[in-house]
């Protein structure tokens, strides 16, 4: 999208007929304010891109794997500030099918197809034995709209069949349940022990 903005704006096909006079100051520096933040996000982009395209392709990994892509200053935890109160879309992929949809979701959000402002964190995905998951994490987990909106986005972007399961847990649930099965397993420990 920056690319196209850019070459849109150098068009020189001499059909400027009309005088549409000079620009006001503050015309003028909107204009060249959002020149520069385009070309820092063309240059962000194109930066990503050299390192993502060296990297290996989730598909060819083998074991148990996670790839973390998150936004500058969100840290990839559940009790970070931007995601404490949010949640993720879960999709469990079967095995092939990781590289192209991870790609795909990473496309989407370099290109802010979700429209939903500041709202995207991040994504996950992870390389398992049965089975690889793709889940895409979002601030705001009370927000149904903006859930819904990557939801149908997230379908769209992956060209996922209608019949795909795909879960939303908040992260306060995932914490939740992470500690029971950590107080299960601390249970089962002491159990083995005494016995």
């Amino acid at each position: 999208l920056v690319s196209i903005k850019s070459s849109l704006k150098d068009d020189d096909s001499g059909d400027h007929d009309q005088d549409q006079g000079s620009p006001k100051d503050g015309e003028k520096e909107k204009t060249e304010d959002e020149e520069k933040e385009q070309n820092t996000s063309k240059k962000k982009v194109e930066q990503f891109w050299r390192f993502y395209s060296h990297m290996i392709r989730p598909g060819d990994l083998t074991g148990h794997s996670d790839f973390h892509l998150f936004k500058e200053g969100i840290k990839p935890m559940w009790e970070d500030d931007a995601n404490k109160m949010g949640g993720k879309w879960i999709i469990r992929l079967r095995k092939g099918l990781a590289s192209r949809c991870w790609e795909n979701l990473i496309l989407a959000m370099l290109g802010e197809q979700f429209m939903v402002g500041e709202e995207i964190c991040g994504a996950v995905v992870s390389v398992r034995f049965q089975e690889d998951i793709i889940s895409i994490w979002n601030k705001t987990a009370s927000d149904q709209a903006t859930t819904a909106r990557i939801r149908d986005t997230l379908r769209r972007v992956l060209n996922l069949p209608p019949n795909t399961i795909m879960e939303y847990k908040t992260h306060t649930d995932s914490i939740k349940y992470f500690l029971c099965s950590f107080q299960t397993t601390i249970i089962t420990i002491m159990c083995t022990i005494y016995l």
